[in-house]
């Protein structure tokens, strides 16, 4: 759909690993040729994406960065962002929605021992969960109380991806006795979860985002994931790139939401519709203002798309050196992402704003839904702020700051 993205990297060394990636991106685009033939009725009707998430977990592609001795599919992150920026292309909602449940489903494999974290991932295989959550900073904090057997957990998280849907979720939280931030697993079924679906954005509609009250909810300790503690003693450089592996599903998201507006924009260009003049016949796409739109977004796009590029073969160096990761190389990284979240932010607002330009007044119709991707687009990105990153980026190119431990929300 719309631009192929750009290869990221050197090819695999191994003839499974290829063969697998090309299985699963095949498997992406016909998942997203499938949300794309009434992505405007779902996104219109609004409802509880259950079918959406069928779709996905019929696909296979819930278990994909499971090991396969757990009983998952055994990807990796990149065939994962590859994943989750081509379903983004038909649907940034459900893009958003996959995005998260991988990153929430893999974060036992960041902060927790390796025990424990293939006891989660194979109940999650074989359970074919749907996972949902966020580790965004918010007050007063979701509150951990220390019991006798494990802990209760109290308190109100305004907005998590995919509760609505989800069959486990990860939040945080902080133990009222020390004030240590936790990762934290809540099956949303549990007595004293309550969810409401109160979000009701204008843009991402169908992430099935709301929001959750836990009321002295059972934690047991196997429950708790680890630390979220942005303190380097607490911190290992390896867990410190759980922010950037996080944000990197930001950056894929966006640039699926640029490259599929561009793509349905080109059709609609390419039928022989003229912005400025109704009565046009058919060539429209040779109007020097149509092109000059076109070739402007293409750069913005195929720029960021570079710099994700850079940024994923630095972060999949990063993963590959494990516990030999230094601060310095997690910093280097770090940077490199926030780079692709600036590039990849301005790319999916010029994009989705000046796609209706091109269109024109016909883009005000519903009936083609344009609009859904600037609405969907503007939502993740206000969630999702730019502002802070560039700063971490100026911070370490004029000062040498290490970037801070952010998870994305």
């Amino acid at each position: 759909m719309g631009f192929a993205p750009a290869q990221s990297g050197p090819a695999p060394e191994s003839d499974r690993t290829a063969t697998g990636r090309a299985h699963w991106l095949r498997v992406a685009r016909e998942t997203a040729d499938d949300l794309a033939t009434d992505a405007v009725v779902r996104e219109q009707a609004g409802k509880v994406p259950f079918d959406e998430v069928s779709r996905l977990r019929e696909a296979g592609l819930l278990t994909l960065l499971i090991p396969a001795e757990l009983g998952g599919a055994g990807e990796d992150w990149p065939t994962a962002y590859a994943v989750v920026r081509e379903i983004a292309a038909a649907d940034g909602a459900i893009g958003q929605l996959l995005g998260c449940h991988y990153f929430m489903s893999w974060s036992a494999r960041f902060f927790t021992e390796p025990a424990l974290a293939a006891q989660v991932g194979r109940q999650s295989a074989a359970e074919q969960w749907c996972w949902g959550g966020g580790f965004a900073r918010q007050e007063p904090p979701l509150a951990l109380n220390r019991t006798a057997g494990g802990y209760l957990l109290d308190g109100r998280q305004s907005y998590v991806t995919g509760v609505l849907v989800a069959d486990r979720l990860v939040v945080r939280a902080v133990r009222t006795d020390t004030g240590e931030p936790l990762a934290v697993v809540v099956d949303p079924a549990r007595h004293g979860v309550v969810i409401d679906g109160d979000a009701d954005p204008f843009g991402q509609r169908l992430a099935a985002g709301g929001s959750v009250e836990f009321d002295g909810v059972p934690v047991s300790t196997d429950d708790v994931l680890g630390s979220l503690s942005a303190d380097e003693d607490a911190l290992s450089p390896v867990a410190s790139l759980a922010s950037p592996v996080g944000r990197l599903v930001s950056v894929q998201l966006r640039l699926g939401m640029a490259e599929g507006v561009l793509a349905e924009a080109r059709e609609y260009s390419r039928a022989g519709h003229s912005p400025w003049d109704p009565a046009w016949p058919a060539g429209s796409p040779q109007d020097p203002q149509v092109l000059a739109i076109y070739g402007e977004l293409t750069v913005l796009t195929r720029s960021a798309s570079a710099l994700t590029d850079q940024a994923l073969d630095a972060l999949r160096g990063g993963l590959a050196r494990g516990e030999d990761l230094t601060y310095d190389e997690y910093a280097e990284i770090s940077v490199l992402v926030a780079m692709a979240e600036a590039a990849a932010s301005r790319a999916v607002q010029e994009c989705t704003a000046r796609a209706l330009d091109v269109i024109g007044a016909r883009s005000t119709s519903s009936r083609l839904g344009f609009d859904r991707f600037w609405r969907n687009a503007r939502t993740h990105t206000l969630y999702e702020p730019v502002a802070d990153r560039l700063r971490d980026v100026g911070d370490y190119f004029l000062n040498g700051a290490h970037p801070p431990f952010v998870l994305p929300a």
